[in-house]
C-alpha cells in the first residue's frame, strides 16, 4: 500500500488509525516514527489517530501527530493518570471509566491472550491487585482496536513491530485483535517507504 492509497482509503470522517508499537525503538528509527506521525497528520484531514500512551513507539508517533494537530490524537489508557506528564492527546479514555460488564466483546477478545486469561477474569471481576492490574494493559489494547461504549473501533492499525520477534507481547496482542476482527494492519516494512 502506498501513502496515496492509504490516504484515499482511510481519510474519511470517523476513521480511526492506530499508531503504536514496541516500547523498545531502535535509535536509528526514533525520528522516523515521529516523522510518520507528522506526515500523516499533515497530509490527511479527517482521520483521528489513536495510541495507548506507552513509552517508545506510541510516544514518538504521538509527538509527530501533535506537532501538526493535537486535536486529532486520542489515547486509551489502562488507568487514570497513566503517564500523565507525557500524555499529549486531546482526548483520553481510561479503562477505569469503562464498565467492562457492558463490554463483552472487549472481554472476549482480551481473553484470547491465553497467558493473561485468568488475570483478565480477575480484573473484570473487580480485583485490582498488582497481578490483576497487568490485565488492564491487555484490556486497554483490545479497546484501542474494537472500541467500547462511546469509542469507535479502529479502521486500520499502523505498527512499529520487532521484526526479529514479530507480533509478540502487548503489541502482538493488539495486532492479533486487528487480524481477528478483519482490521487491516501494516508495519514499518510498508510505512517506511512513505517517508521522504
Amino acid at each position: 500500500m502506498t501513502l496515496s492509497e492509504f490516504i484515499s482509503r482511510f481519510d474519511y470522517a470517523n476513521s480511526v488509525v492506530l499508531l503504536e508499537g514496541k516500547r523498545n525503538v531502535l535509535p536509528a528509527d526514533a525520528e522516523k516514527l515521529t516523522a510518520l506521525g507528522r506526515l500523516l497528520a499533515t497530509n490527511t484531514r479527517l482521520m483521528t489517530f489513536r495510541s495507548g500512551n506507552a513509552a517508545g513507539a506510541d510516544q514518538l508517533f504521538s509527538e509527530g501527530v501533535t506537532a501538526v494537530n493535537p486535536e486529532r490524537l486520542q489515547v486509551v489508557t489502562p488507568y487514570s493518570g497513566h503517564r500523565k506528564k507525557t500524555n499529549v492527546a486531546f482526548q483520553t479514555y481510561s479503562l477505569e471509566d469503562m464498565n467492562l460488564a457492558e463490554e463483552p466483546e472487549v472481554v472476549y477478545h482480551s481473553r484470547g491472550n491465553k497467558k493473561m486469561e485468568k488475570l483478565i477474569d480477575q480484573y473484570v471481576a473487580g480485583d485490582r491487585n498488582q497481578y490483576a492490574m497487568k490485565a488492564a494493559y491487555i484490556l486497554r489494547d483490545t479497546v484501542k482496536v474494537v472500541g467500547a461504549h462511546g469509542i469507535s473501533p479502529a479502521s486500520i492499525g499502523i505498527f512499529y513491530d520487532d521484526l526479529s520477534d514479530p507480533m509478540s507481547g502487548g503489541t502482538g496482542h493488539t495486532m492479533q485483535v486487528c487480524v481477528n476482527n478483519g482490521i487491516p494492519l501494516l508495519d514499518q516494512r510498508i510505512w517506511l517507504e512513505w517517508l521522504p
